[in-house]
């Protein structure tokens, strides 16, 4: 009988509520697509970083500036290509034929 009750027996639940780093992180990211950001020169992208990650850390007041400094490191390494330089798809296709 024991068997059984262990069994049926659920995992506790984690909170489903996200941190305030999580809210922020995925803010941050929605301004990065809406913003179009990633078209931008790294210098720009620096830049609009350091304003975006200020707004957030107002935003959210419970960010430790080492979380600031994290957001703004996760954002940039965001913006920037994992290859530099890959080809477009119509270079691609007319290499190709």
């Amino acid at each position: 009988m024991s068997r059984n009750r262990d069994r049926d027996r659920k995992p506790p639940q984690r909170s489903s509520a996200p941190s305030a780093l999580e809210e922020a992180r995925n803010e941050l990211f929605s301004h990065i697509h809406r913003c179009g950001v990633l078209r931008a020169d790294e210098e720009q992208q620096v830049e609009w970083m350091k304003d975006t990650v200020d707004f957030l850390g107002e935003r959210y007041p419970a960010l430790t500036q080492a979380e600031l400094e994290e957001l703004s490191g996760i954002g940039l390494r965001f913006c920037r290509p994992v290859i530099a330089n890959a080809p477009s798809d119509a270079e691609t296709e007319t290499a190709a034929a």
